[in-house]
């Protein structure tokens, strides 16, 4: 078969077919008497597979290898191929989200666009204090994009630019909460306590839906952080969290705080002294969680509180007994 007829059959333009054959990736088996290239069955199969291969992303040059080294493995070019993909969407990805800071940044011009740059690559610059610098600049006549942000605080690890960020993230608008939720879906229970830190410092009740979601997450210290600020929020869905944090000595003065808050009135108050109580009487709690949870009776107000810390003034565990008595001659004093 002629060239032309390859071309027309294949796809492949008689171009890229002499282009192959000075690599040495399809030579042409024979050639006619006019001197013609002459391609065999076996020639255009092989086109097919140089074909196929150029698909899935190959250089000219690692297809020739793949094709005449026995010794290539299809396992090691498919990993290699997954990784320079996965590489590829990785910075591709990147760029999409630079793009749509920018269009969401909604520049006068080029100035403007340079400037949203500038702001962007601050905040993914390996100083702190750049980053620090760089979310403390969003309040200004250009605006670092929301969307940014909420990837800066997710990935961020240095406290004092969390914090900065934190307080950019809260200050640019109502997108903040939804785009923080994505965090918390993150295999990482990091990233999940920094999506969540942020969310405390954000009203309303798109942000404390999401606290209220973090309160089943795998990992203490994110259900701790949501149960705190819920808490504050007069949310009774924390209850169960703030008090098994008191139980285990995580915070436990803050949880004790938030559930004083909760007590706003009389059978909020009685049902969270009754929880209390029955972890009290929870065999499984040790003496220190004992005096914990006795201590956390104190900023419980009604007759369930002071009854319980009567009857704990008599307690066996001498601790207990004698933090139940002095709350009494607190209460008593009031």
């Amino acid at each position: 078969m002629l060239i032309g007829e390859v071309a027309r059959r294949s796809g492949v333009s008689a171009r890229m077919l002499r282009h192959y054959e000075s690599l040495g990736l399809v030579r042409p088996s024979g050639r006619t008497g006019s001197g013609y290239r002459e391609y065999s069955g076996d020639d255009i199969r092989r086109i097919f597979h140089v074909e196929s291969l150029r698909s899935l992303g190959l250089s000219l040059r690692e297809i020739g290898r793949a094709l005449d080294d026995p010794g290539f493995t299809p396992s090691s070019l498919v990993e290699g191929l997954i990784d320079r993909t996965r590489e590829r969407i990785a910075a591709e990805t990147e760029l999409l989200t630079r793009l749509r800071g920018i269009r969401a940044a909604e520049p006068a011009d080029w100035d403007d666009v340079l400037q949203v740059v500038a702001l962007m690559q601050a905040l993914a610059s390996q100083s702190a204090d750049a980053r620090q610098r760089a979310a403390l600049s969003s309040a200004g006549e250009i605006p670092v994009p929301v969307e940014a942000l909420a990837e800066a605080v997710l990935r961020e690890s240095d406290p004092n630019v969390a914090g900065a960020l934190r307080w950019a993230l809260a200050r640019s608008g109502d997108r903040g909460p939804a785009l923080l939720a994505k965090g918390l879906g993150s295999p990482r229970a990091a990233v999940r306590e920094r999506a969540v830190r942020s969310l405390t410092e954000m009203p309303g009740p798109e942000a404390t839906a999401h606290l209220q979601t973090a309160l089943a997450d795998a990992d203490a210290v994110v259900r701790g952080v949501a149960a705190l600020a819920l808490g504050t929020r007069g949310v009774a869905d924390a209850v169960p969290t703030l008090i098994d944090m008191i139980v285990e000595g995580r915070n436990d003065t803050e949880a004790a705080d938030a559930l004083s808050v909760l007590a706003g009135d009389t059978a909020t108050a009685d049902g969270l002294a009754n929880g209390l109580l029955d972890r009290l009487a929870d065999h499984s709690a040790d003496a220190p969680a004992r005096g914990r949870l006795t201590q956390a009776l104190a900023g419980i107000p009604g007759t369930t509180a002071s009854d319980a810390l009567v009857e704990l003034s008599a307690d066996e565990d001498r601790a207990v007994a004698l933090t139940a008595a002095y709350l009494l001659r607190l209460r008593d004093a009031r």
